[in-house]
């Protein structure tokens, strides 16, 4: 079965899932010859319960243009969940989870699907960019930094933005540049 990379990004108001909410997810899908062939969002709003972290709202307080994207057009997690399994279960391939950084992303993804689904249509594993490009360019992983990075793994049009959806397309981006080149 093919592999459909799935570039994730999401946002949160705290650092681990449960007792912070993941506010958005965004998610792009590349096929194995690097055509993003489709894209999937969601504002999500917070659990019942949860807090909101004060130095993540502080970093919040200065990202004014994303925190309203994230907030705008909310759904239940729950509902938002089922979506999201129904759109990767709809891809062309097997789903592999994608992001930078993977232990983040991945953290509070797993956990919304496994508590509002009760399975992860990517089991329990994640593959971390990161990681990804310290094994290609052979350095140390603290090392390893978008800084120093190769340019032309990069797209020149997307930039980083805190929007879930378009953060996910461009890392999706540079994973990809990573694999043509490995």
């Amino acid at each position: 079965m093919k592999e459909i990379f799935v570039s994730v990004d999401i946002e949160s108001d705290g650092p681990i899932p449960g007792e912070y909410s993941m506010l958005s997810i965004g998610s792009a899908a590349f096929d194995e010859d690097a055509n993003l062939i489709a894209t999937h969002e969601a504002n999500l709003e917070t659990l019942p319960g949860a807090s909101q972290h004060p130095e993540t709202m502080q970093w919040w307080s200065t990202q004014k243009e994303a925190w309203e994207n994230c907030r705008k057009n909310l759904q239940k997690p729950e509902l938002a969940m089922i979506d999201y399994v129904n759109w990767l279960n709809d891809l062309p391939g097997r789903p592999v989870f994608v992001a930078y950084p993977a232990g983040f992303d991945f953290s509070f993804v797993y956990w919304y699907l496994i508590k509002f689904i009760g399975k992860s249509p990517f089991s329990f594993s994640a593959l971390d960019i990161k990681s990804f490009a310290m094994a290609k360019l052979g350095s140390k992983f603290h090392e390893t930094t978008k800084k120093k990075m190769p340019k032309k793994w990069f797209s020149k049009q997307l930039k980083h933005s805190h929007v879930a959806l378009d953060d996910a397309i461009e890392q999706g981006y540079l994973f990809m540049n990573i694999l043509k080149d490995n």
